[in-house]
């Protein structure tokens, strides 16, 4: 299970109380820290900052947990075998498509309801809905479905609605009806739009809304039309992706309170309603920002961003000549520790320009640069620790210089063509711990094909010699090559 998705279950199940100055999220995550520490979690993946990305629980410590938690009628887990009697317990697991042999009378104590098989019928689940008039989490995230039965609509007590990844595509007015609801996600669903009334859910702290759409043979992430009351959740957290529109920017710009913010479809016209937007959100940690597509440049002059700003995700062209101006116009740039750029078409010199921002530690170029050659001064990016060029079908040359991302732990190249070697000056990167270069330096993948390394050869892995782990994989008529060096294990 992904970290954001526990730590909200635990908050919207009353597990976390408030700290002095920590936010709940802070303080559940100094509790799942402690479970890992005390191997009663185990970590499965890590994000590049090191925070858990992804954690399971070892069998034996999970067989434990469901017998404990059944006898204490905290919670049971119907995996298909028998009928589950759920009398008195107050949380389901569902981990069956058969929903039919659970003993459904009993269920009016359940407090949450999580279904973990996309084929499970909806429909079978009406009878639980109708008797779990206390159900205060309803998570549905995987399942194919795409009407919610209107049973959801009287659990007035529910405050978490999870509907991530579903195919989901229209929720009723009735949502309005459930006032303590706190976490509507609808991310990665096909819910184009809110209803009107989602506005009267006041007390809503989280609201996902993505939607998938299908362009040829690709899968577009795009942002959800809101209702022009979406200013009144003034409790908003977290409010991603939404579509842009002059309104709507003129909404939002009321919700003071907001962390995360991702708005989709921006252009030049939604310029000074976006400027306005951003002023007043003193705590924004994170934003998105992307145009309707590729072509567009995104509004970003005079934009001022707020002092607690640290990740930045970009989508759209940025305009050239006025990247100095427009950095410059950031009150605080140096705030910023991750940058995700893509589709800027950004040259050597337009990239100079971010070499302003000091504080960076994650850099992404994703189809975001367009040059053949790209410098890394002197001095640049001293705090950089993860930096991806993805995708940049020009480039033939990459020169580091001396005392250049001094503090740079990971490089990933991946389908740069163009680029034939190794990054000259490579050498100089002495806290580089992970190379992973995909279809890129042709030339050094040629040279190690051949029986016998040349001197040629030996003098390109020499470069590399200091680094930990170096992997090249090429793709060739869906044929996948793996070198991996160990030098330093």
């Amino acid at each position: 299970m992904t970290r954001r998705r526990l730590i909200r279950h635990w908050i919207t199940s009353g597990f976390i109380k408030k700290k002095d100055n920590e936010t709940l999220e802070q303080v559940a995550e100094g509790y799942l820290i402690d479970l890992v520490n005390r191997s009663l979690l185990q970590v499965v993946r890590k994000n590049e900052s090191g925070r858990v990305k992804r954690c399971r629980m070892h069998d034996v410590i999970r067989r434990l947990a469901i017998e404990k938690a059944a006898k204490e009628r905290f919670g049971v887990v119907y995996e298909g075998h028998g009928t589950l009697e759920v009398h008195g317990t107050r949380r389901l697991s569902i981990q069956s498509t058969d929903i039919a042999l659970i003993n459904q009378p009993g269920a009016r104590h359940l407090r949450a309801v999580y279904v973990f098989m996309s084929s499970v019928d909806i429909v079978s689940l009406k009878p639980i809905l109708t008797s779990s008039i206390l159900l205060s989490t309803l998570d549905l995230q995987g399942t194919e479905i795409k009407v919610l039965p209107n049973e959801v609509f009287n659990l007035l007590n529910l405050r978490f609605l999870g509907l991530r990844d579903t195919r989901i595509e229209i929720l009723p007015e009735a949502i309005g009806r459930l006032q303590n609801l706190e976490i509507l996600d609808t991310a990665h669903s096909c819910l184009l739009s809110l209803p009107k009334d989602v506005a009267k859910v006041n007390k809503l702290r989280y609201l996902y809304a993505t939607v998938e759409v299908t362009e040829g043979c690709i899968i577009l992430r795009r942002g959800v039309k809101v209702p022009g009351g979406i200013r009144n959740l003034t409790g908003l957290h977290v409010l991603q992706n939404i579509k842009a529109s002059s309104e709507t920017l003129h909404d939002i710009a009321a919700l003071t309170e907001l962390r995360k913010l991702g708005v989709d479809g921006l252009t030049s016209e939604h310029s000074l309603s976006l400027r306005n937007a951003l002023l007043n959100m003193k705590n924004l940690v994170s934003l998105v920002m992307k145009t309707s597509n590729e072509n567009e440049v995104l509004p970003l002059e005079e934009l001022c961003l707020p002092e607690t700003l640290s990740k930045l995700a970009l989508t759209g062209q940025l305009e050239k000549e006025r990247m100095p101006r427009i950095l410059s116009s950031w009150l605080h740039p140096n705030n910023l520790t991750d940058l995700h750029l893509t589709f800027s078409k950004l040259d050597g010199k337009s990239f100079s320009n971010l070499m302003v921002l000091q504080n960076l530690c994650f850099l992404t170029l994703f189809k975001a640069y367009d040059g053949r050659t790209l410098c890394f001064s002197r001095q640049s990016f001293p705090r950089l620790r993860f930096l991806k060029i993805l995708d940049a079908p020009h480039l033939n040359q990459v020169e580091i210089e001396e005392d250049a991302l001094g503090s740079l732990v990971t490089l990933k190249f991946s389908e740069c063509p163009e680029m034939k070697r190794l990054p000259q000056g490579i050498e100089h990167l002495r806290a580089l711990d992970n190379i992973y270069l995909q279809n890129t330096v042709y030339e050094l993948i040629e040279m190690l094909r051949k029986e016998h390394e040349t001197a040629e050869c030996k003098q390109e892995l020499m470069k590399i010699g200091h680094i930990r782990r170096v992997i090249i994989v090429s793709t060739e008529k869906n044929f996948w090559r793996r070198i991996i060096f160990r030098g330093n294990e």
